[in-house]
């Protein structure tokens, strides 16, 4: 709908915004912008998380991957130009949300109808944050980096619940935050650092450990690029907002102390380990889950 009022405004010549006249050139900011971009289109990575419940994974992975991203990004860029043939910049930053504003503007009585397919989209969105991020949680568990709680399925729903409601509790908690870019920036600086990270493995691994069987194999080239692209994302943002891009490394490093207490902790006292043992099963019992069958 607003691709399309978008369209009909743009053949009618409403072009005087698209200028980019006082845009900031600086290169912190440019780093910064990319929080919030790489925010809207941060559900590739999220496809990575349920390899396991692919069909083909080798085949279809790549292909969710390009199809996706290229959709989104195709229809992000028209909305985004939809926006500027009815907005100036200036009410566009204004905005509390650029869709409603957009809406009154162009739909008259007929405005409501875009809250409600916001409000639909992002039930949608949630809807996949928790089906992928879960197994990531899942996974986790399973390989021993995590709680034994979070390996368990519900035993009607198949689903693992436990991994479900950490995510919910995580959610939560974001929600104390009142400034949504501030939130942005704080997990954003988390989020690629973390991934930079990883992706750092894979060069490594090709180098250390060539002969690996490898059913899904990149050219380095993808990976060197991403680093690069890490770099600038994680390093400027250091350097032009200390203070938010500090709460982002305050996030990854309070893992440290839980992973060594929970994890890293072989020689746990008896008492400890009854007391753990006593809560798992309580857990257990009040969300009907236990562990799966190992193939």
């Amino acid at each position: 709908i607003i691709i399309g009022a978008g369209a009909y405004f743009l053949f009618l010549g409403n072009t005087k915004h698209f200028t980019f006249e006082n845009t900031k050139t600086e290169v912190t900011s440019l780093a910064l912008s990319f929080y919030s971009g790489l925010f809207a289109y941060n559900g590739w990575n999220y496809l990575n998380f349920i390899i396991e419940e692919l069909k083909d994974p080798v085949k279809n992975l790549p292909r969710a991957i390009a199809i996706s991203c290229t959709l989104v990004t195709v229809v992000y860029v028209f909305t985004n130009v939809s926006f500027y043939t009815v907005l100036s910049p200036e009410e566009v930053l204004g905005s509390e949300a650029v869709a409603v504003t957009f809406a009154d503007r162009v739909f008259g009585i007929f405005a409501w109808t875009i809250p409600v397919f916001v409000a639909l989209s992002t039930f949608g969105a949630v809807n996949g944050i928790l089906l992928t991020s879960s197994r990531l949680f899942y996974a986790g568990a399973c390989e021993g980096q995590m709680p034994e709680i979070l390996t368990m399925i519900q035993i009607q729903r198949l689903t693992p619940t436990p991994a479900v409601l950490i995510m919910a509790l995580l959610s939560m908690l974001y929600l104390t935050v009142s400034d949504i870019f501030a939130l942005i920036n704080y997990v954003g600086f988390a989020t690629w650092l973390s991934i930079g990270a990883a992706v750092l493995c894979l060069p490594w691994l090709r180098w250390k450990q060539p002969n690996l069987n490898r059913p899904i194999k990149v050219n380095l080239l993808f990976p060197v690029l991403y680093l690069i692209a890490t770099v600038f994302v994680t390093v400027v943002p250091m350097i032009a907002s200390p203070v938010e891009t500090g709460y982002g490394c305050l996030m990854i490093l309070s893992s440290i102390p839980v992973y060594f207490l929970f994890i890293a902790w072989r020689n746990k006292p008896k008492w400890f380990n009854r007391s753990m043992g006593g809560i798992t099963q309580s857990l257990q019992k009040l969300m009907m889950v236990v562990r799966p069958k190992q193939k």
